[in-house]
């Protein structure tokens, strides 16, 4: 049986679908709230829930057969009632016309309005938390994009200017390599411009040398003829 055929089941008896559902809901919450905070749920004739605490503690791993280190951990226990165990066991009867299990006198429910609204306070809290773990988060993870992004950013602008650098220094080099050249032309147009005087200038000298020659044939012409 499940909540949807439980809720079936006791319909007719409290008036209809809805408030069958109302009432289970209504009962399962107290139960649940009273166990959490940690009180002990106790129903006359049918059983008890409460908290039970375990402690750390070593088990071992059923498919590798590791031991493995439990933490402490707390888990719900329902113990039934007498009346519960005998109408199961078959020692007392399930009687036709009345509810199996008698109405609980006042005060063995226990967990009341003040349980209930410590618990209540109890789970707000804990919604809060968990609300503000998720803004942590997701400030967290909204911090981590906007890094990574600026880091992008950052290494983008970094090669570029790099490769900004390296296009310059290139464009550089090649300046400094046309200026050599130039400079070479024009230390060779410089040198070949001295070499031709220095030719013509020796063209010149070789006149002189044949009038020196001349005059001295003269010189020896006129010393025989006296």
């Amino acid at each position: 049986m499940n909540k949807a055929q439980l809720v079936e089941a006791i319909a007719d008896k409290v008036g209809g679908r809805q408030q069958a559902a109302d009432a289970v809901d209504a009962v399962l919450d107290a139960i649940v709230r009273a166990v959490v905070s940690g009180d002990r749920v106790s129903v006359t004739g049918f059983g008890s829930f409460e908290k039970v605490d375990r402690p750390a503690r070593y088990a071992r791993n059923p498919q590798t057969g590791e031991r493995v280190r439990v933490k402490k951990t707390s888990v719900p226990r329902f113990r039934a009632g007498q009346g519960f165990k005998d109408l199961v066991s078959g020692s007392k009867k399930l009687p036709k016309n009345d509810v199996a299990v008698k109405k609980a006198p006042k005060g063995s429910l226990s967990g009341g309005t003040k349980t209930t609204a410590k618990a209540a306070t109890k789970k707000a809290t804990a919604k809060k938390a968990t609300a503000k773990k998720t803004t942590a988060k997701k400030t967290t993870a909204a911090k981590k994009a906007t890094t990574a992004k600026k880091a992008t950013t950052a290494k983008k602008a970094t090669t570029a200017k790099k490769a900004a650098k390296t296009a310059t220094a290139k464009k550089t080099t090649a300046k400094k390599t046309a200026k050599a050249a130039t400079a070479k032309k024009t230390t060779a147009k410089k040198a070949a411009a001295k070499k031709a005087p220095a030719k013509k200038a020796t063209a010149k000298k070789a006149p002189a040398k044949k009038s020196t020659a001349r005059k001295t044939t003269a010189k020896k012409a006129t010393a025989r003829k006296k």
